[in-house]
């Protein structure tokens, strides 16, 4: 249950970033950048910082970061040119 609740949390914040990001970014890149990004981050925010937070805006938080930060990334080095 917690995989799914993952990438549920994942989907909603990649979906966020989007629209903060006005990145415009099919549905399925979104869950995909939200899933990684919010996964990367929080794995980030628990070693550096030894913050594992364990409530839903913690983890929607951290992936809407996560997931911006990866946009950022796909808009510099990847997608089209």
């Amino acid at each position: 249950m917690g995989f799914i609740f993952a990438i549920i949390v994942g989907g909603i914040a990649g979906i966020i970033a989007d629209r903060l990001m006005d990145a415009n970014n099919p549905l399925i890149l979104n869950v995909i950048l939200g899933v990684v990004g919010a996964a990367i981050f929080n794995l980030v925010l628990g070693v550096v910082f030894g913050l594992w937070g364990g409530n839903i805006l913690f983890k929607l938080l951290a992936g809407v970061a996560g997931a911006s930060a990866l946009i950022w990334a796909y808009r510099k080095y990847g997608g089209s040119r």
